[in-house]
């Protein structure tokens, strides 16, 4: 039998580095592969645009060429004719890539749009696996708004498939929106972390309600969809408890739904509300944030923030309400549908034109 050790007094702190470190390199060496491998795809890409300009080669090489390649190189996989064809717009979107940063005096036309190595500097390129750049690339194509949803990628982890539900969702129309009144009532920068953190509208779309639901139907599902919901939050929200009890006095209480936030260090108070805005929500949500201070917040947490979640918006009612409370409190809306965009919306039929057609059609069996 192994003779015990007695272990020093510091053996857990030493634990805990190594493991980090070791955590850490691993991490170092999955983003040296993909940094390296985001630069081959440019390389190739290059080799095949220089091919094209210098010696006329058409699209049908490309075909060939992944053809030849999977026969050369059986192994290795992401060679296919659309992979490929990738690769070439991939070099002609992010042509900087590969050149080495010159110091160059800029003309006022240039400081008016953003240049594509202000953009999208190489290490946020290599720093994005190359799926992220393949729907990146073929669904955002204002610059700047891919440029929010790379950092935000990265910031975030955020996978192949939650970075298209973000695009799909247009995240980067809604972070930052909800009326608040936190420059207010919090210090910067916590007022901008905060005011960043909120969206407006949330898209409960994973949720499957009758009109005329009732509320306690829509947290219940939202709890029921744990998951969904906190991807829908936001990254750092922690679920703390639904219809969480609070005994003042003989009275009792119950909070919607008590989140916490990592990043911001505080408690998030939500209440849930059909219909639209009312001033006297703001009231009661100020009343929660002074009990959730007072009976749960540690002395290194920050301030309690309230967030009501409404069906429909008010702004101007929200703004007035929210002047009088001391407490930082957040409103937005909430939809159960997803808004379809304004370029698919404008090339759908009408419900009118659905129904001449289908006038004509019987009017044609008639006959």
């Amino acid at each position: 039998m192994p003779e015990i050790v007695p272990l020093p007094p510091d053996y857990a702190a030493l634990l805990t580095d190594i493991r980090q470190r070791v955590r850490q390199a691993q991490t170092r060496a999955v983003m040296a592969v993909n940094g390296e491998l985001i630069r081959l795809y440019w390389e190739i890409g290059a080799l095949i645009a220089e091919r094209q300009k210098q010696e006329g080669w058409g699209a049908g090489v490309i075909p060939c060429l992944a053809r030849d390649l999977h026969n050369e190189l059986p192994e290795e996989k992401g060679f296919s004719e659309r992979n490929i064809k990738r690769m070439l717009a991939f070099y002609r979107t992010y042509p900087h890539l590969g050149q080495v940063p010159q110091p160059v005096a800029q003309t006022e036309a240039m400081e008016k749009v953003p240049q594509p190595v202000a953009l999208f500097p190489p290490e946020l390129l290599l720093s994005l696996p190359w799926g992220h750049h393949a729907e990146l690339m073929a669904k955002v194509k204002e610059p700047a708004t891919r440029q929010w949803y790379m950092l935000a990628a990265v910031q975030f982890g955020w996978s192949r498939n939650v970075l298209v539900m973000q695009i799909e969702s247009a995240a980067h129309h809604r972070q930052g929106r909800a009326t608040n009144n936190f420059a207010a009532r919090l210090p910067p920068p916590e007022s901008d972390m905060a005011q960043q953190t909120l969206k407006d509208p949330y898209i409960f779309d994973f949720l499957t309600l009758a009109e005329g639901f009732h509320e306690r139907e829509l947290e219940t599902g939202l709890v029921a969809e744990l998951e969904k919901f906190l991807l829908e939050l936001g990254q750092g929200f922690a679920f703390v408890g639904r219809q969480y009890h609070l005994d003042l006095g003989g009275d009792d209480f119950y909070i919607d739904l008590l989140f916490y936030h990592l990043k911001l260090r505080c408690f998030v108070v939500i209440d849930l509300k059909r219909g639209a805005f009312k001033p006297e929500y703001a009231g009661k949500m100020n009343f929660y944030c002074n009990v959730v201070d007072d009976r749960l917040r540690h002395a290194s947490d920050a301030p309690t923030i309230g967030l009501i979640l409404c069906q429909l918006p008010n702004r101007v009612l929200a703004e007035y309400a929210l002047r009088g409370m001391d407490k930082p409190i957040g409103v937005s809306t909430f939809e159960l549908t997803r808004a379809l965009p304004a370029d698919l919306q404008s090339s759908l039929p009408s419900i009118e034109a659905i129904e001449r057609a289908l006038a004509g059609d019987t009017e044609a069996e008639g006959a």
